[in-house]
């Protein structure tokens, strides 16, 4: 496990250095600079820590990814692989959620606005795009089901945000697992 972390962490610094000097970037209005996916599908083809997460951006309603690459300012907690396996999901089997509650899972990991993990952590709440709040402690945030999530990596910068990588997926509700959700 340690080895993992340990070449995560490095590839989460080498999408700080170089993805940015990678990036061609969009034409127009949008950001000049790899956006939160972009640095999260960087991050991935080097750790293979975001697999999960980028399948449930593409899996969500087009709201999500659009949020994600255009040119607001955004806070993402961004769920590690081993986050969503601890609740049984991979790339696999996101249709056991539906897309809408999919969808409001995903945005109550955003919060509207570049806080950086000293703004994070000086606050007590962070009102997310889903419009609840987590509670935070620490670098510790906890969720509306009273579950807990600690930053592990904070303060991966993108041209329209900044990422904090969580240990765990945070949960607005108890999600309705669905197995005919994945019925083909």
């Amino acid at each position: 496990m340690r080895v993992r972390s340990f070449a995560f962490f490095a590839a989460v610094v080498l999408a700080v250095g170089a993805a940015g000097t990678a990036y061609a970037g969009p034409k127009g209005n949008g950001p000049k600079g790899p956006t939160i996916v972009d640095v999260a599908v960087f991050v991935n083809t080097q750790s293979g820590e975001f697999e999960t997460l980028i399948a449930a951006i593409n899996a969500a309603d087009p709201a999500v990814a659009a949020t994600l690459t255009g040119g607001g300012q955004h806070t993402v907690f961004a769920p590690t692989d081993q986050a969503f396996a601890n609740l049984g999901l991979n790339p696999n089997n996101l249709c056991l959620l539906s897309t809408e509650e999919l969808t409001k899972i995903l945005l109550y990991h955003v919060a509207k606005g570049r806080r950086d993990a000293g703004e994070v952590t000086s606050s007590d709440t962070i009102r997310t795009l889903l419009g609840t709040r987590l509670e935070q402690a620490n670098g510790v945030l906890t969720d509306q089901l009273g579950r807990t999530s600690a930053i592990l990596i904070p303060d991966v910068p993108a041209a329209n945000g900044i990422i904090h990588v969580v240990a765990d997926v945070v949960l607005p509700f108890a999600p309705t697992i669905d197995p005919s959700g994945c019925a083909s």
